[in-house]
């Protein structure tokens, strides 16, 4: 979870919503990281979990990860969950708790509903303090 708080961190420098993503393989290896873009990029698919995905399969020369986990700092919404399932990702763990838009556990729960093929494990709460900290930092400064 740290190097996807240091993701986000960048995403924070590129005044992009902070959020970090880091995808590592079976052997521990880390496949990929990324942080948020759609601002610098215009491009309101580049969630950090996505680009992470995106790269990570680019990466093992398939779009299919299984035996992976998917850290990020912000629980992830249905765009990126929706990746997660379609990648066959085995685990993601998330930080922080988003209410409004949270789709492992806090708005909805895709990771565990019986309509897909495969199914998540989901370790939520990692770090949340620090991970939500960069988030408030960020929000706040922007609302004066």
């Amino acid at each position: 979870m740290g190097l996807a708080i240091e993701e986000a961190e960048k995403g924070y420098r590129l005044a992009e919503v902070p959020v970090g993503a880091v995808v590592v393989g079976a052997d521990g290896q880390i496949l990929s990281r990324a942080h948020n873009t759609p601002i610098t990029s215009n491009d309101p698919t580049a969630h950090a979990e996505i680009l992470a995905i995106r790269s990570a399969s680019t990466r093992v020369g398939n779009y299919r990860l299984p035996e992976t986990v998917v850290y990020v700092t912000l629980e992830p919404c249905a765009m990126c969950v929706g990746a997660m399932l379609h990648a066959r990702v085995q685990r993601l763990v998330f930080g922080a708790r988003d209410p409004r838009s949270g789709a492992a556990g806090s708005l909805l729960d895709l990771t565990k509903t019986g309509c897909f093929n495969h199914r998540i494990d989901v370790t939520g709460g990692v770090l949340a303090e620090n991970c939500a900290e960069i988030l408030y930092r960020f929000f706040k400064e922007r609302r004066g």
